[in-house]
């Protein structure tokens, strides 16, 4: 079985394979969306072009998804099905100027809910407060929010398309337990650097507190 509190270099589907059963607590998920790449009339490039982002996640994904985890938030479902029967909802408003090509909202299923909960945090795909190293980045603060209200101390997380890392630096400041699969080489190595980057500042901020 793969060690925690780390990120892997992988198939997330390999990697799943290797855990039992409902190992993890709680997956926060944010799969290809199957849209393609795509650039905004007012020249704003959402990144070079890509090929990952031009199909949905299969069925086997879904299946080995829920064997391995308890509960699952799963963003994308504004573009594919990854609801269950309670049929719960998360929708975050990312205050996208409506003019532009993005959405102004994404949606997670959530395996828990059997109402639909919102989140209200500005994520302009313009002006972003965090510098990205993504085409589809989230901000730290979403995964915040997300492990705040959801998760519980001892939870284990799972993220089976880490991207940038934006969910592991989460769950480092709030003490959670993860695994992080990356497939793309190069989106791993930045996300490694980022999240290293972020433990040594935390590591400072400790010892400058300690003296």
């Amino acid at each position: 079985m793969l060690e925690l509190n780390k990120i892997y270099n992988m198939d997330c589907m390999e990697g799943m394979r290797q855990f039992p059963d409902k190992y993890f607590e709680l997956a926060i998920v944010d799969p290809p969306y199957g849209i393609g790449n795509f650039v905004q009339t007012s020249g704003n490039v959402r990144g070079e072009a890509v090929k990952w982002n031009d199909h949905t996640p299969t069925y086997d994904y879904f299946t080995e998804l829920r064997r391995v985890s308890k509960e699952q938030i799963i963003w994308g479902a504004n573009y594919f099905n990854s609801f269950n029967a309670n049929g719960g909802a998360i929708v975050w408003w990312k205050h996208t100027p409506p003019e532009t090509n993005f959405s102004e909202c994404e949606i997670a299923s959530y395996s828990r809910l059997k109402r639909v909960a919102f989140v209200d945090l500005i994520w302009q795909n313009i002006n972003r407060s965090e510098r990205t190293i993504h085409p589809c980045q989230n901000p730290v603060a979403l995964y915040t929010c997300l492990l705040n209200k959801y998760a519980k101390k001892g939870d284990k997380i799972l993220d089976t398309h880490l991207g940038s890392g934006s969910s592991v630096i989460a769950c480092h400041k709030l003490g959670f337990e993860y695994i992080g699969f990356e497939i793309d080489e190069e989106y791993f190595k930045a996300a490694q650097e980022r999240i290293d980057n972020f433990k040594a500042q935390t590591n400072i901020f400790d010892l400058m507190g300690a003296e």
